[in-house]
C-alpha cells in the first residue's frame, strides 16, 4: 500500500513538472508572437490553453484524491499541498500566456513602439529565465536558489515602470499611439504577475524543503 502510494506521489510530481513546461511554452509563444506580431503562432498559444487548464483540473482532483483517501502527513502532505496550490498559479501564468497572444491579435503593426518592445523582450527573458530556475529549483529542492530567483523580481518591477512611463510619454505627446501603448502596458502587467507568480512558486520550494528538514530533525 506505501508502495502505491509513493508511485502516486511521484506522478503527480511528474505531471506537475510536465505542466510547467507546457506554461513555459505558452509563455515564450505568446511573447515571441507579440514582440514580432506573428498571430499565427499567438493563435497556437490560444488552441493550447485547453490543455493547460485540464492538467490543473487534473492536478487538483488527484491531489484532493490522495489526501482524502491515504491522509498523508508530514513531507508527504506538503509535497500534495504544494502541487495543489501551485498548479492553480501556474495555471494563471498561462492565462496570462493567453492574455498576451491575444493582445498581439488587436496590435496595429504600422504604429509600434520599437523601444517599448525590446524592454518588453527584456521583461520576458527575466520573466522566463526566472520561472525555468524556479522549476529547476523545484526538481532539487533547493530553497537557497529558491529564494535567491525570488529576489530578481524587483529587477521586473523596475522594467515594468519603465514601460508604463515610455508609454504614457508616447501617448500624451502622439495620439496615434493610445491603442498600442495601452496593448504594451497591459502585456507588461501580465509580466509583471507572472513574475509574482514565480515567487508564489519559489516560496512553495522552500515551504516544502523546510517541512522536510523539519521531519529530519524530528526523527533525529
Amino acid at each position: 500500500m506505501r508502495n502505491d502510494f509513493a508511485t502516486e506521489l511521484n506522478n503527480l510530481h511528474i505531471r506537475f513538472s510536465e505542466m510547467a513546461m507546457m506554461v513555459n511554452e505558452a509563455i515564450q509563444k505568446a511573447v515571441t508572437a507579440f514582440i514580432n506580431h506573428d498571430q499565427q503562432l499567438a493563435q497556437q498559444v490560444l488552441a493550447a490553453d485547453q490543455q493547460i487548464n485540464n492538467r490543473e483540473i487534473d492536478l487538483e482532483k488527484k491531489s484532493f484524491e490522495m489526501i482524502a483517501l491515504q491522509q498523508p502527513v508530514t513531507s508527504d502532505l506538503r509535497m500534495i499541498v504544494t502541487v495543489l496550490k501551485a498548479s492553480s498559479d501556474l495555471e494563471r501564468m498561462g492565462d496570462h500566456a493567453v492574455s498576451i497572444a491575444r493582445a498581439d491579435l488587436k496590435l496595429e503593426s504600422q504604429k509600434t513602439l520599437p523601444e517599448v518592445e525590446q524592454l518588453i523582450s527584456q521583461i520576458s527573458q527575466q520573466v522566463e529565465s526566472m520561472f525555468a530556475q524556479a522549476i529547476e529549483a523545484y526538481l532539487q529542492e533547493d530553497d537557497q536558489q529558491a529564494i535567491a530567483i525570488a529576489q530578481a523580481d524587483d529587477n521586473i518591477d523596475q522594467l515594468t515602470r519603465q514601460v508604463n512611463n515610455l508609454c504614457i510619454q508616447n501617448m500624451k505627446t502622439n495620439a496615434q499611439t493610445v491603442e498600442n501603448g495601452t496593448a504594451y502596458m497591459l502585456v507588461t502587467n501580465y509580466l509583471e504577475r507572472m513574475g509574482d507568480y514565480v515567487t508564489n512558486l519559489c516560496e512553495w520550494v522552500v515551504y516544502l524543503k523546510q517541512g522536510k528538514l523539519a521531519d529530519l530533525n524530528a526523527k533525529a
